[in-house]
């Protein structure tokens, strides 16, 4: 419970206290642009390891299931599904996978 609050307490001050304090400085637009991609950069970088290397070293075959679903999943997205159905594609995938 406590690092669930914490977490809590960590994001408030993220999201609340940085436009307070940054409310009246002009960031040029460049930076501006730069910031709108933050955010996919961060998943990437979470979920890039997790796909490409699951046991550690990179495996880029199609035994490496977690690669193959994300594949899947990232197709059903690009194809502007919802993400339910994105998700759903790429956990019956994995089923499907872990299942042969």
């Amino acid at each position: 419970m406590l690092t669930i609050l914490a977490m809590a307490v960590a994001t408030f001050l993220t999201r609340f206290i940085s436009p307070a304090v940054l409310g009246n400085i002009k960031l040029p637009g460049w930076f501006e642009r730069l910031l709108k991609h933050v955010p996919t950069a961060m998943l990437t970088a979470l979920i890039a390891p997790a796909l490409l290397a699951p046991q550690g070293s990179i495996a880029l075959t199609f035994s490496n299931h977690y690669l193959v679903a994300g594949i899947v999943a990232a197709v059903v997205a690009y194809r502007r599904q919802p993400p339910i159905a994105t998700m759903g594609a790429g956990i019956a995938v994995m089923l499907a996978l872990r299942s042969i």
